[in-house]
C-alpha cells in the first residue's frame, strides 16, 4: 500500500520508497525525498519560488528512461499553482510553480531534476539573472571550467557586475549573476559578448561554439540558457548521473583551489553539511540589493 503522508496540511501519495534509484550508491527512493524534505526544502524553495518549472523526470533511476517535461504531468493535484507562461507563436501554456514544501514533495515523488528560466513567472523573458554553463570536453574537466569562471568573475567585476558559482551536478561549472530586470534579449547579447571575449583571451582554454569536434580539451561556454526559452538546473536539485549528484553552491575559494574534479562533486549527503556550514551561497541571487545594471 502507497503511505499517505501530510504535509502542510495536503496529503500526498509517497510511493515505492524503497526502490533504489541510484545503483552506484544505494540511494533508494525514500533517501531522495529525504533529502528535499530535510535538507534542501528552505534553500531549494527559495530559489524555485515564482519561476516556472521544467521537470527532466528519471522515475527508473539515471539508467532508465529519461524524459523532459513543461507541462503540468497527469494528475497534478488542484492546488499546485500553474502559471500560463509564453510558448511557440505567442500562444500561452501552463507550467508548475513550486511554491511549497507541499509542491515540492509532490514533485520530489516523481523522480525529476528542477529546472528554472532566468526570469519569474509574472515576467516572461524579463531575465533577474544571468548564467555561464561552463562544459568540458574531455579530456578537460571541471579543472579547466575552474580557470575559465574566475576570468569571467573578474571580467564581470570589470562592468560591476557580481558572479556567483554552482556546480552543475554533471561535469561542469555554473557562473550565474544577479541583475536589475532587463530583457533575455539583452542579457543574451551580453553574454554572447563576454563568452567571445573569453575564446579571444584564452584560446587553449574556451570554445564559444557547440560544435563537437571544436570541444575536445576545451571548455565550452554556453551562453545560449540566457534565452527566454531556455532553462538551467535550479541550485540544490538531485541530478539524473550515476550518483545523487547536486548542482551544489561553491565558494569562491574551492573554485581558486581546485585541483581534481573530486573536489567539487557533492552528493546529498554532502549537502546538510555545507548548508550548515555555509548558509545558501546563492542567497544573493534573491537579494534585490545584490542586483547591478546590465551594462
Amino acid at each position: 500500500m502507497t503511505p499517505i503522508t501530510e504535509v502542510e496540511g495536503r496529503r500526498l501519495a509517497l510511493s515505492n520508497l524503497d526502490k533504489v534509484l541510484y545503483p552506484a550508491t544505494g540511494t533508494t527512493k525514500g533517501e531522495v525525498l529525504h533529502y528535499y524534505a530535510a535538507t534542501a526544502a528552505g534553500s531549494l524553495l527559495a530559489h524555485l519560488y515564482n519561476r516556472p518549472v521544467s521537470f527532466l523526470r528519471y522515475p527508473d533511476g539515471p539508467d532508465g528512461q529519461r524524459f523532459f517535461t513543461k507541462n503540468p504531468p497527469p494528475g497534478t493535484p488542484s492546488w499546485v499553482r500553474i502559471a500560463e507562461v509564453p510558448r511557440h507563436m505567442a500562444q500561452q501554456a501552463g507550467q508548475v510553480l513550486i511554491q511549497d514544501l507541499a509542491s515540492l514533495m509532490w514533485a520530489a515523488n516523481l523522480v525529476v531534476e528542477f529546472h528554472t528560466p532566468q526570469w519569474q513567472a509574472d515576467r516572461p523573458g524579463v531575465a533577474d539573472r544571468m548564467v555561464f554553463d561552463l562544459d568540458p570536453g574531455d579530456p578537460a574537466t571541471v579543472v579547466e571550467c575552474c580557470a575559465v569562471a574566475l576570468w569571467l568573475r573578474d571580467r564581470l567585476a570589470t562592468d560591476g557586475l557580481l558572479a556567483y558559482g554552482k556546480t552543475s551536478g554533471s561535469k561542469g561549472l555554473h557562473v550565474l549573476v544577479p541583475l536589475e530586470p532587463v530583457s533575455s534579449d539583452r542579457v543574451s547579447a551580453y553574454a554572447k559578448q563576454l563568452a567571445v571575449e573569453a575564446e579571444r583571451d584564452l584560446p587553449e582554454l574556451v570554445v564559444r561554439r557547440m560544435t563537437r569536434a571544436l570541444r575536445p580539451g576545451k571548455v565550452f561556454v554556453d551562453f545560449s540558457q540566457n534565452a527566454a526559452a531556455k532553462t538551467t538546473a535550479t541550485p540544490y536539485t538531485l541530478r539524473a548521473r550515476t550518483e545523487p549528484t547536486v548542482s551544489a553552491p561553491v565558494t569562491w575559494a574551492e573554485i581558486e583551489d581546485c585541483r581534481s574534479p573530486a573536489e567539487l562533486v557533492f552528493l546529498a549527503g554532502d549537502m546538510a553539511g555545507r548548508l550548515e556550514r555555509y548558509g545558501d551561497l546563492l542567497g544573493p541571487l534573491i537579494n534585490p540589493n545584490r542586483a547591478r545594471p546590465l551594462p
